[in-house]
Formats: C-alpha cells, sequence, structure tokens
C-alpha cells in the first residue's frame, strides 16, 4: 500500500513572514513535515544573509531542501530546480513525511504546483544561433516571426537573448515557444492547497526596510564582496538577485554606499510589489492576515485529506 503524498504551498511576497510561520509548523510537527525552499536564490552557497536563508540552528530544527545546492559561479535554470524540487519531493513521501514548499518566487513556484512542462535547453542550436546572431540578428527575428508569431510579438527585433531563446526551443522541439508559456494564463483545480502571507504596501515597506537593516548589521556588505572577489565570477542570475546586485554596484563601481542601500530598498519594495500582483492573481490561494491563524490552518490542511497531491 502507497503511502499518503501530501504537501501544502505557503506563499507570500517578501519580508511577508511566510518563512517563519512555516518554519514553526514544520517544527511543531516535526519530523513528519520537511521544507523545500522555492526560491530563486537560496540555491546559491555563500549567498546567505541576503537571501534570508534558514539559519544553523533553524536547520538543526527541521529539514530543508534546496539550499546550498551550486556555487554562485554556476547558472540554475527552472527546469532543473523543477527536477530537484520533484526528486526531493518523492525522498521525502518516501519517508512517509508531507512536504512544506515555501518561498516567494512565483513562476518557480507554479512549476511545482501545476506540474509546467518547461521547454528543455538545445546547446548545439543555442550556440549556433549567437553566431549567427552577430551579423543577421534581423533574419532570426524574422524565422521567428515565421514559425510563432506570438512569440515574436512579444519581444523587440534587436533582443538577441529573447530571440535566441525562442528560436532555440521552436528549432529544437519543434514547437512554438509560446505554447509553453500558455499556461502562466491559466489556473487549473489545485494539485497542491496553497496558503497565502497576506501584507500591504505600507506595512511591505517597513518590514523590507527593518529586514535589509538587520542584513546589514549582519554583514550583509562583507559577503557581498567576498562573492565579488572570489576567483570565480558571479553567474548572470546571481548577479541579480536584489540587494546583491546594488551592493555588488559600490564594491565593483564605487558608487557610494548609501546610494547603493536606498536602491537596494527601492528594489526590494518593487519585488515585493510584484510578488503581491503575482500571487494575487491565483485565485486558489488562501489568504490570511493572521500569521498565527495561518499557522493553524497549513497544520490542519496538512492533517487532512485535502493536503494529498492529485496527480
Amino acid at each position: 500500500m502507497s503511502l499518503p503524498r501530501k504537501a501544502v504551498a505557503v506563499v507570500g511576497a517578501t519580508a511577508s513572514g511566510k518563512s517563519a510561520v512555516a518554519h514553526q509548523v514544520a517544527l511543531e510537527l516535526s519530523p513528519q513535515v520537511e521544507i523545500i525552499c522555492v526560491d530563486a536564490m537560496t540555491v546559491y552557497r555563500g549567498m546567505d544573509i541576503g537571501t534570508a536563508k534558514p539559519s544553523h540552528s533553524e536547520r538543526s530544527e527541521v529539514s530543508y531542501h534546496l539550499l546550498d545546492v551550486v556555487q554562485p559561479s554556476e547558472e540554475f535554470t527552472l527546469a532543473e530546480f523543477q527536477r530537484q524540487a520533484r526528486l526531493a519531493a518523492e525522498e521525502i513521501w518516501s519517508r512517509g513525511h508531507a512536504v512544506l514548499y515555501v518561498g516567494g518566487t512565483g513562476l518557480y513556484g507554479r512549476a511545482i504546483i501545476d506540474n509546467f512542462e518547461i521547454p528543455g535547453q538545445f546547446l548545439e542550436i543555442r550556440a549556433m544561433l549567437e553566431e549567427e546572431a552577430e551579423y543577421n540578428l534581423l533574419a532570426l527575428y524574422e524565422e521567428l516571426q515565421a514559425k510563432d508569431p506570438v512569440a515574436a510579438s512579444k519581444m523587440e527585433s534587436n533582443n538577441a537573448r529573447r530571440i535566441i531563446r525562442a528560436l532555440e526551443v521552436v528549432r529544437g522541439s519543434g514547437k512554438p515557444f509560446s505554447s509553453f508559456g500558455a499556461e502562466l494564463t491559466e489556473y487549473q483545480s489545485s494539485r497542491i492547497p496553497q496558503v497565502g502571507l497576506a501584507s500591504d504596501g505600507p506595512s511591505s515597506h517597513e518590514a523590507v526596510a527593518a529586514r535589509f537593516q538587520r542584513w546589514l548589521d549582519e554583514g550583509l556588505v562583507d559577503e557581498v564582496r567576498r562573492l565579488a572577489l572570489s576567483e570565480f565570477p558571479l553567474s548572470r542570475t546571481a548577479r541579480q538577485a536584489v540587494g546583491y546586485k546594488e551592493l555588488l554596484a559600490h564594491i565593483e563601481q564605487d558608487i557610494p554606499l548609501a546610494e547603493c542601500i536606498e536602491d537596494a530598498l527601492s528594489a526590494s519594495r518593487q519585488l515585493a510589489r510584484r510578488q503581491r500582483a503575482w500571487f494575487r492573481r491565483d485565485p486558489r490561494i488562501e489568504w490570511f492576515d493572521d500569521r498565527e491563524v495561518a499557522k493553524r490552518r497549513i497544520i490542519e490542511v496538512l492533517q487532512t485529506d485535502i493536503s494529498i497531491v492529485r496527480d
């Protein structure tokens, strides 16, 4: 007889308190609940403070997965994240435990919750396209217009990176690149119940500012400096992490620290705004303003058949 495969996703904008609530739930039900972090940046080793990773103490109390997976010099794709998240979930379920997905990276969460089909990578085709783009990008854009007009209409004719990626998928898979994104605007019946931690603009701004100041006090600038001075350069993705990107400007370009901190706060507030908008579009999320009430609801769902994953 197979064991029930239980899971709940805890979602919300940055600094909404979702990680703390999830930890409390997993601790209260320990060891029957394990956490999979759904975050594009906590996969990178050494990027600890500014990604709000759980502390060593917290990791000793609760089992966490998908932290410190790769070096920050490496790229880590959505498809690879989805693959490793699936493996981690199967491992947790094999022990008879439940999965608590926690994070604010909306696309990564949807890839797991809705089991997206993600277009593969075709490296040889990409290399040929990159070479051709050097001298004939317009011809590539015209090819995309002919083969996938929907995708072409959503990008500029001089955006080499996006054109190359779209054509890589078209040529490699034989399917329109635009066909893979259709799932984003559709919300199927829930495979995994979602509990959302609500936050409004003003309270979010205050929480973001307080948390960033705490990170600075804990040594975030020194952490970014160590990453910048490493013999292995940061990957394109890692460099885009909010907070790190702005502080790198201070370290590498000598822009005044105060200015970079203000830029980081502004970028963090914008991120929170985008995340709130992303999650609010999903009608399947059950929202809570009170963290304690949310915690009790997550525990309730985990202890019933509501949390059994629907394939």
